[in-house]
């Protein structure tokens, strides 16, 4: 044998779960049934890692009685057992005679679900000395955080407890290393106990050695503690460690940073004015817990302006990361454009003043997520305040979602519409966790009636989703190789100066404009090209922008709108009709704040919905009876 390819430190005696698990050593404790030793061996095995040194300790005769030369397992097991406690690296100082020229250590309190051997890899590829796996996490305050600078080369180590006014990179070092063994030796102390993360790294640094480290989702978690026990058991029961394997393609939701996370102040350029959106954090804390990726990609041209330096740039991203990390919150990867291709400002840097790929509506900063990362493009958002986010989302082949906060979509640069709106972050992350699988889940039983159909209708009241359902209806629809065609009865929406509160819900359209156009497009037997008026909301008008739209004779045209249900000639070409209901309160709140959105002042609001009542949410309310099916939504729009 050349040596041992893994050394586990088994040494610890799990004092602070004795109480869960009675008078066993720390590496036998049952996680998911099977004690957590058992679960790293088949980690090894499963990645050809089948020579392991344990170096155990406390109650040592029980790992020894369990797992004996590992036979039993297909593998070579042999122990180290130290006859007091030297500290991790005392410990893995007396080993490096058994151990093979460059091996893995794993410590026998945390649970890993890592491609083993691509982090093997990694390291062979950057010839350091040792590699970290880093990752971010929700508690970055009370872990050891790194500093990595060029080829992730690891430049600093940062231990806790952290100076109360510390700002850090939230990339925490989750102790699973390669080390190459030559020279290693000296780097551990001899004489008193040691440890490697606080003592031998330092020392390594100081000395000139090369750090490389590892940025990884993938699941690992310490389970020293009953609480952090219960917390890995309830994340495997839940199948998150599983989401965030790298044995499937991974979902993931990119987010801009500016008005979408935090406040749009124009041109960032201090780290004071690094402000979190409310509900931004709890929105991806959310994903966090599902094991959807957050993944922020970001237009910074205030470094090519001269605005801020790269270094300025970290230090901004470093509070946000930290902002974050105090209300449990974490990114996965954030990937930021430094180029601005106008030349002309005072302080730019020429060599930035170019035309990139990465720079949205670009999609180099997606495509390199999605390649580092293995991300499902299939399954993946894009959420922006802007249109350059919602074309570079579509772009990239992600569904899009624009949010009201920040610019939200004045910009008005690229024609791209978005699939889905939302008001906030907050509001975004529930729809794509929630709300989009519970309505596509509904819209399922009709499916087969939609995909012979030439018209859909979908009314319900304002503000209840209805939009949203239809984009998740005409994705149902693509699906099974039918085209399909949102068309919103607000392109015929009058100018508020033409309506009249209190004559009723068709009042305010031109029905009969729109029932004409919808039947001719309906009986059309050859392609069509048309372009439907756009509706402003907060002119309460249409605007010169247009929906365009290029129908064959065999797609399909989902009509959605209030009165979509009402108007007695559109029925007559429908070959289904659905209705979207909403919670009453989340309806109301929603549309109190689409109001508040366009200006309107409390006292109009106040009225406009007073009269809403007595004309329209009864009248739309009964046309559900027409519906073959009534959607439950919970919508973000």
């Amino acid at each position: 044998m050349s040596g041992y390819e893994v050394a586990i430190l088994a040494g610890g005696k799990g004092t602070r779960l004795r109480e869960r698990a009675g008078n066993v050593p720390k590496p036998l404790v049952p996680v998911a049934g099977r004690p957590l030793l058992v679960h790293q061996l088949e980690l090894c095995k499963a990645h050809g890692l089948t020579r392991v040194l344990l170096l155990v300790h406390h109650l040592h005769e029980q790992i020894e009685t369990l797992l004996g030369d590992g036979s039993s397992l297909e593998m070579q097991i042999g122990y180290q057992v130290e006859a007091q406690a030297r500290g991790t690296a005392g410990a893995l100082r007396e080993a490096l005679p058994q151990m093979a020229s460059r091996f893995l250590v794993m410590y026998g309190d945390t649970f890993v679900d890592v491609d083993l051997r691509r982090f093997w890899h990694s390291h062979e590829r950057a010839g350091a000395a040792a590699t970290l796996f880093l990752h971010p996490n929700d508690h970055p305050e009370d872990s050891d955080l790194v500093e990595l600078g060029v080829g992730q080369r690891v430049t600093a180590i940062h231990p806790y407890p952290h100076d109360a006014n510390a700002v850090h990179r939230n990339l925490v070092n989750a102790a699973l290393y390669m080390f190459e063994r030559s020279g290693l030796e000296a780097f551990a102390s001899a004489d008193a106990p040691s440890d490697i993360a606080k003592h031998m790294f330092p020392a390594m640094l100081a000395a000139g050695q090369t750090l490389h480290g590892y940025v990884s989702a993938e699941y690992i978690k310490d389970m020293g503690t009953p609480e952090r026990l219960d917390k890995v058991e309830a994340d495997l029961r839940s199948g998150l460690s599983d989401r965030l394997s790298l044995r499937a393609r991974r979902r993931a939701v990119f987010l801009d940073r500016d008005g979408t996370i935090n406040r749009e102040v124009g041109h960032l350029r201090r780290e004071e004015d690094m402000v979190l959106l409310p509900g931004a954090a709890a929105a991806i804390r959310a994903l966090n817990r599902q094991g959807v990726l957050a993944v922020v990609a970001t237009n910074q041209p205030v470094v090519a302006r001269g605005d801020a330096t790269p270094q300025m740039l970290d230090r901004i991203h470093a509070t946000l990361e930290w902002q974050l990390g105090r209300e449990g919150a974490y990114l996965d990867a954030l990937y930021a454009c430094p180029h601005h291709p106008e030349r002309g400002h005072a302080r730019e840097v020429p060599a930035l003043k170019i035309v990139c790929a990465c720079r949205k509506p670009g999609t180099e900063m997606v495509d390199r997520a999605c390649i580092e990362l293995s991300i499902d493009r299939r399954h993946s958002w894009f959420v922006g305040d802007t249109t350059s986010d919602i074309e570079c989302g579509q772009r990239s082949g992600l569904r899009t979602m624009l949010l009201s906060s920040g610019h939200g979509g004045r910009d008005a640069k690229f024609a791209a519409r978005a699939d889905y709106e939302a008001p906030d972050l907050q509001a975004a992350v529930d729809w794509i966790v929630h709300g989009h699988g519970a309505v596509a889940r509904q819209i399922a039983a009709i499916v087969a009636t939609a995909v012979s159909s030439r018209v859909v209708l979908i009314g319900g009241q304002a503000r209840s989703g209805k939009s949203s359902a239809a984009q998740v209806l005409k994705e149902a629809l693509g699906a099974l190789g039918r085209r399909a065609h949102v068309i919103p009865l607000d392109s015929w929406l009058k100018p508020a100066d033409e309506r009249r509160e209190g004559d009723g819900v068709l009042s305010r359209y031109a029905a009969g404009a729109a029932a004409q156009t919808l039947q001719s497009l309906a009986a059309s037997r050859e392609h069509v090209r048309v372009a439907l008026p756009v509706y402003d909301r907060v002119r309460r008008t249409t605007g010169q922008a247009q929906l365009e739209y290029g129908i064959d004779a065999d797609d399909t045209l989902i009509v959605e709108g209030v009165p979509a249900l009402l108007i007695p000639e559109l029925l007559a070409t429908a070959g289904l009709c659905l209705f979207v209901h909403a919670d009453p309160a989340q309806r109301a709140a929603r549309v109190e704040a689409d109001y508040r959105e366009r200006g309107v002042s409390a006292t109009e609001v106040a009225s406009t919905l007073q009269a809403r009542a007595a004309d329209e949410v009864s009248v739309v309310e009964a046309s559900s009876q027409l519906a073959e099916l009534v959607i439950q939504s919970s919508m973000p729009t």
